[in-house]
């Protein structure tokens, strides 16, 4: 059993297909076949179910893949240590965004670790927020900026970055447009247009409807702000977003907070609690380059214990 194969074996699993996982490995996807085969052959079981359109892992692959992940990261440690005591961070970082994500400062975060430390590969993944929040609990994402409804995340370190107020956007002729004040039960009179479940956006949305005793009508759901707000430009329904989200796309609307929810949409950068100087490295400049930005972004204190 090799090292390589292992590392085919999580990158399939992460993929869930083949050629994207080839793609991401800089090799043939006969190759990446090939090595699962060996691999399969060596530990005497299938890692994948290959009859679906997707590829997902068997039991035993679900069994193998925290192992594989644990392996991967002891070897990738070896390498860190040696550097840790001459000055370099190397390796590779998987860093997750949540989809649709227009917030510059993080690209600014990103962008001078990357010169601070060139010997470290970026990755960048793209998916909701829950689904980030997982693999940052697993190990699949070192350090991710995601949608939150909650100050602290069980057994992650989190940095608010961004506190917002819900509003809705409506087209300056919608009876919304008329009110000086918006309620909740209001807005939800109305078809709404909003994110996606599994954001942190639509997990507020969700909550403060449940509290308040109100059934939405979601008519439509877009996991961009710019396609909410689209939506909402044509008079398909009334756009529930977060207050900069609102006033990046707000042309030919009218916005108005919401005003009986006071619950903030929260913007956070989560990672593990870990000793990787690479991840430490990687929080430090997110964070600076967030407490350097203009408009209503402010970095908290961690939020849960630890930090960078």
């Amino acid at each position: 059993m090799e090292l390589r194969q292992l590392a085919y074996f999580v990158a399939v699993a992460e993929e869930r297909n083949f050629t994207r996982a080839a793609a991401r490995l800089h090799i043939s996807q006969s190759g990446v076949s090939a090595q699962i085969r060996r691999l399969e052959s060596e530990v005497g079981a299938e890692l994948f179910d290959r009859t679906a359109r997707s590829v997902t892992l068997t039991p035993a692959g679900e069994a193998a893949l925290g192992h594989a992940r644990a392996a991967l990261a002891a070897a990738g440690a070896v390498g860190r240590s040696v550097g840790e005591l001459t000055g370099l961070i190397r390796g590779r970082l998987t860093v997750g965004m949540v989809a649709g994500c227009t917030v510059t400062p993080f690209f600014d975060g990103l962008a001078a670790f990357h010169r601070a430390h060139p010997g470290v590969e970026l990755r960048l993944l793209e998916d909701n927020s829950d689904r980030l929040i997982e693999a940052v609990r697993t190990g699949g994402v070192d350090l991710a900026l995601v949608g939150t409804a909650a100050l602290e995340l069980e057994g992650l370190d989190t940095w608010t970055v961004i506190s917002e107020r819900l509003v809705v956007a409506v087209p300056h002729d919608h009876a919304l447009a008329r009110c000086r004040r918006v309620t909740l039960r209001e807005a939800a009179a109305h078809p709404l247009v909003c994110m996606p479940p599994g954001t942190g956006l639509r997990t507020v949305l969700d909550g403060v409807c449940a509290e308040q005793g109100v059934e939405p009508r979601i008519a439509l759901q877009a996991g961009a702000a710019e396609a909410v707000a689209a939506l909402a430009r044509r008079g398909l329904g009334v756009a529930v977003l977060s207050e900069s989200m609102a006033a990046a796309c707000q042309d030919g609307l009218t916005v108005r907070l919401i005003d009986d929810v006071r619950a903030p949409a929260l913007l956070a950068l989560v990672r593990r609690r870990t000793g990787d100087p690479a991840v430490r490295a990687l929080s430090v400049h997110c964070r600076g380059a967030f407490t350097g930005a203009a408009g209503p972004v402010a970095v908290d204190a961690p939020a849960t214990p630890g930090g960078p």
